[in-house]
């Protein structure tokens, strides 16, 4: 099928676009990299009036290192997330999680900011993101609002993000010297997660002194492991040990029954994955 007719506008500014996005009483609909809302709207599933493109807005794009904090624009694309040195410095976790995304076309036009918006329970970006405590820069028309993580995503496709508003960038604090591992359970290549898990690990003297659990697709939203994080505290990087403290991994998810695996079967998986991250995490 094709979409359904509508206007199209490619502002160059935040101002300009926010602009339109209060247009008279024509359903908009913003566009990033269009890896998802395309799709939609061929399918008809969205059939928008007038679509806003960012793609050329230029202070909306890219990584800097602003202190404490790795700053990434909203429009920048997975590969340049995936292959910014900075990132893999200091926000590992981030580089392997968008090394996972989809394929290498869909990692050169999909953006980092617009998977998070979509906030597709089963997208890699959103629990890397929420794991690490990373902060939504959001822009509307009184001015720029920033969100922590673990209020950004709502529900399932849905986030802080207003209509008439949109997200210019994403803060995440440094993790210098901590390991990372982003484990991503699939049936088929450059398929969505059925079960992810993702840890950043901290260890000092054979042991995990901090960590940070994300788990992908086991809920409405990506959800904080943070009982198997506590377990871990003081854990000896061991095998054995690392897959007792992680047992509590899946507490307070609600994951979906679908083609790919019921309830039971994620809870396992979420398990599974987490000891698998942290150990190589912590490795």
């Amino acid at each position: 099928m094709i979409p359904t007719a509508f206007d199209y506008e490619s502002p160059s500014t935040v101002e300009e676009a926010l602009s339109l996005l209060t247009r008279g009483d024509d359903e908009v609909k913003v566009l990033a990299g269009g890896q998802s809302l395309i799709p939609v709207m061929k399918l008809r599933m969205a059939a928008p009036e007038l679509l806003v493109d960012l793609g050329r807005i230029d202070q909306l794009k890219g990584v800097s290192d602003d202190g404490d904090v790795l700053t990434i624009g909203a429009m920048t694309p997975h590969h340049d997330v995936a292959t910014d040195p900075r990132v893999a410095q200091h926000a590992g976790l981030i580089t392997q999680a968008t090394q996972t995304v989809a394929d290498p076309q869909v990692r050169h036009r999909g953006t980092f900011g617009g998977s998070l918006v979509h906030a597709d329970p089963a997208g890699d970006m959103p629990a890397v993101t929420l794991a690490l405590d990373a902060e939504f820069v959001i822009a509307g028309a009184t001015g720029t609002r920033t969100v922590p993580a673990n209020e950004f995503f709502v529900d399932f496709f849905t986030t802080a993000v207003g209509e008439d508003e949109i997200l210019t960038h994403v803060r995440v604090p440094k993790y210098t010297g901590w390991g990372a591992s982003y484990q991503k359970f699939t049936r088929v290549a450059q398929q969505w997660s059925i079960v992810a898990s993702g840890a950043a690990v901290r260890v000092e003297s054979g042991m995990i002194a901090e960590a940070r659990i994300g788990l992908t697709n086991m809920g409405s939203t990506p959800i904080r492991a943070r009982t198997a994080e506590q377990a871990l505290a003081g854990c000896p990087v061991d095998q054995g040990r690392i897959e007792q403290a992680t047992i509590p991994a899946d507490e307070g998810t609600d994951p979906p029954t679908d083609a790919n695996g019921d309830a039971a079967y994620r809870r396992h998986l979420a398990t599974v994955l987490t000891a698998r991250a942290v150990l190589a995490a912590a490795s």
